[in-house]
């Protein structure tokens, strides 16, 4: 499986996941230009949130969430203003950064599945 239909397959989870526990899908893989992407927005109790997806196979001793370095949480703030902005929706709307972090077997069955909420802050 290449690494573009592993993060399809770890969003398509995700927004499993998201809906079951509550959120409303608002819209998927929003992109500007060349600047960025948001995999998943999504509301809950008046709040959008904003979900970055990484999927990984399993391996020991590393987590798809060690993937979000300091410039990436950059442009995903960046990129949550740019969302604000085209959908017309004012800058202080209530909002949060997810980071939801899915590890496949070698079958593509789910072995974990970690939602950090409000990861990435002053969004």
């Amino acid at each position: 499986m290449s690494n573009q239909s592993l993060g399809q397959k770890g969003e398509d989870i995700a927004v499993e996941y998201l809906q079951k526990n509550g959120y409303a899908i608002l819209s998927r893989n929003f992109r500007y230009k060349s600047f960025g992407e948001l995999d998943i927005m999504a509301s809950k109790k008046g709040k959008i949130v904003f979900a970055e997806i990484k999927t990984i196979r399993a391996r020991p001793n590393f987590q798809p969430e060690d993937q979000i370095t300091a410039k990436k949480q950059n442009q995903l703030r960046k990129m949550t203003q740019i969302y604000l902005s085209a959908k017309k929706l004012p800058a202080d709307t209530p909002q949060q950064i997810d980071i939801i972090a899915i590890e496949l077997d070698k079958n593509d069955d789910v072995v974990a599945l970690r939602h950090h909420q409000n990861a990435i802050e002053d969004c």
